[in-house]
């Protein structure tokens, strides 16, 4: 497996450059935590996702080393942000990265079916292969997979569970989430 080094535009959310990072932070999908190292995130885990992966032993716990990126969620939970602007090295194969950066160009508030990330990564006849590499998203909200959806607009999988995926797609859609002034 190869790392996926990519900054979100603007490259804002600043993490500690050296070493291993993790906060956990509070949300409205349940609590997040983060892992940072080397002034990259590198993992967003939820409470009982699918293929959950500690983060490493060596890792400080330190919210105020993620506190670019919890304020960015924030955000995003409150529906002020629609992009992310943080720094990322993901682990995975080149296939799996290959269909994260394809997830990052779906727009705000879309989805898009599994058979249309197949075609847009050029593989027509891979929607299986394509949910599977979704499923493995290590950032999952900031690299967007919650936006990929069953051919005819059924809601399909989420590592983190459709209940998530729905609250996810109705706060983009504005009809869920927090709001600001709801605090």
């Amino acid at each position: 497996m190869t790392p996926m080094t990519t900054t979100a535009p603007g490259g804002i959310a600043v993490l500690p450059e050296h070493g291993a990072w993790t906060a956990t932070t509070a949300s409205p999908i349940g609590p997040l935590t983060l892992t940072a190292r080397d002034g990259r995130l590198v993992r967003l885990t939820m409470e009982d996702q699918a293929h959950l992966v500690a983060p490493p032993g060596d890792a400080r716990r330190d919210p105020a080393a993620l506190a670019g990126v919890i304020g960015q969620l924030e955000e995003y939970f409150d529906g002020t942000r629609t992009v992310f602007d943080v720094p990322l090295a993901l682990s995975g194969t080149p296939f799996q990265q290959e269909v994260w950066s394809a997830l990052c160009a779906i727009p705000y508030g879309e989805a898009v079916s599994y058979g249309d990330l197949a075609r847009q990564v050029g593989r027509p006849g891979a929607s299986r292969a394509v949910g599977q590499a979704n499923g493995r998203n290590p950032v999952a909200v900031i690299v967007p997979c919650h936006r990929v959806v069953a051919a005819g607009g059924g809601l399909g999988g989420y590592g983190g569970g459709t209940g998530r995926k729905t609250l996810l797609l109705e706060l983009e859609q504005g009809r869920g989430g927090r709001r600001s002034g709801d605090r």
